[in-house]
């Protein structure tokens, strides 16, 4: 295990499930999950699922990462829920079914969505697994099927269905997931990876599933039958800085050799592993700069300025947000935004997370009026196209784009630091 000091370690909060024993209710969270979250050098903080708790989380502090796992459904009325397609008849077998899961533990949602929340607005280490990333897909507005059997598998012909949950053989059923190229399950899984075919066998614990991805993430593995089983946001992975935003919907950490503590593969602890070292990153990120900013008093002069360029951001905001036009008397306002942003090329770390937090920051009003009008036209017509692509059409097209993302982030970088030299 490594840590800067080895008597403090991270904290990896994990939200507890909730069943009955001997009449009482008893709060638990998988070994598997603690050992792994230990063994790669944090703390698992079990969130004990009661009552109220959900009010009380900044009592958690600090918070260095959140691991969210197995559960119940997911309250429908969170997200943008059809059950109109679903009899009374179905809906009751869907209940029968799946007894364990379709018991809505409204308190569980509660604690969890909050959670996520709070990860996404601070940028906090979380990794979702099954139950967990379908939390992180509705935090972002996502949404779900509602039983994926019926809503994907009967589309099927009979022997080409894929069954996603196996009650008689629970910890053996297996399905294969076709890895998409160059996102982290790739890189994690790549030597057990056959370069043609890019797929691996996968438990499958789950009746519910993503339908509708969080624009804000990418695919990274699917099932034969479209189901996404795995995702994450190119955008926030970087585990050596910190960042990981991860949602997967098998469990890796289950993923062993009959009778054995062998994993299936040798990447699957790597999920752990490198969210950990996210985690411990984070650690040492807020830890360094603990001390920046919680004393600083502003003039009366520099406090004004800070009203006007937060007020300046918080236009740009409501307008990338619901995108509303601008109002009278509001170019001048963003123009003072835009004037910071200029004069400030290389951003702080306290500025960038500032500005993530709200959302967008615009320098030009009338461009990105315009942008967002062109932008508008743009996304509807690539939507008519690739709804017309197959399945490994798409996947080739997310490969490329995030490979560009990476190219463009890493010359971005460079020509920052390059400013900084130079400014020094």
């Amino acid at each position: 295990m490594e840590s800067d000091n080895p008597t403090i370690f991270p904290r990896v909060l994990i939200v507890s499930r909730r069943t009955v024993r001997k009449n009482k209710f008893v709060d638990f969270v998988g070994e598997y999950h603690l050992d792994l979250i230990v063994n790669y050098g944090a703390v698992p903080v079990i969130v004990p699922r009661v009552s109220g708790v959900h009010t009380l989380l900044e009592s958690f502090e600090p918070i260095h990462g959140v691991l969210l796992c197995e559960g119940e459904d997911i309250d429908p009325s969170l997200y943008d829920a059809d059950l109109s397609s679903f009899s009374p008849d179905e809906i009751e077998e869907i209940r029968r079914l799946h007894s364990s899961d379709t018991a809505i533990d409204r308190e569980k949602d509660s604690i969890e969505l909050r959670l996520a929340k709070l990860c996404l607005e601070r940028n906090i280490p979380f990794l979702g697994i099954c139950r967990g990333s379908q939390v992180l897909n509705v935090a972002c507005g996502g949404s779900l099927y509602q039983d994926v059997e019926k809503e994907i598998s009967k589309k099927f012909p009979e022997g080409q269905r894929m069954v996603h949950m196996d009650y008689e053989n629970y910890d053996g059923h297996r399905h294969i997931v076709k890895v998409v190229d160059n996102t982290p399950l790739h890189h994690w899984f790549k030597d057990s990876l056959e370069a043609e075919k890019m797929e691996i066998w996968v438990n499958s614990y789950h009746h519910q599933g993503v339908k509708r991805l969080a624009q804000r993430f990418v695919p990274m593995a699917f099932a034969p039958d479209g189901l996404i089983e795995g995702f994450y946001d190119p955008h926030v992975y970087n585990p050596e800085e910190g960042k990981f935003i991860m949602g997967l919907q098998f469990h890796p950490e289950r993923m062993r050799q009959l009778n054995s503590d062998d994993f299936d593969y040798p990447g699957c602890a790597s999920a752990y592993q490198e969210f950990a070292k996210a985690v411990r990153s984070y650690q040492r990120k807020l830890n360094g700069s603990a001390f920046v900013g919680k004393t600083l008093k502003l003039d009366e002069d520099m406090e004004k300025k800070r009203k006007v360029i937060v007020r300046s951001f918080s236009i740009a905001r409501d307008m990338y947000s619901i995108r509303r036009g601008m109002l009278a008397g509001e170019e001048s306002e963003l123009q003072v935004g835009a004037k910071f942003l200029e004069a400030n090329t290389a951003l702080s770390l306290q500025q960038e997370k500032r500005l993530k937090q709200m959302g967008a920051t615009v320098r030009n009003a009338s461009a990105c009026m315009e942008r967002l009008k062109m932008n508008e036209e743009k996304e509807k017509l690539a939507r008519k196209m690739m709804g017309k692509m197959s399945i490994e059409q798409l996947s080739d097209i997310v490969s490329f784009y995030h490979m560009m993302g990476q190219i463009c982030t890493e010359v971005l970088e460079r020509k920052l630091h390059n400013l900084n030299e130079i400014g020094g």
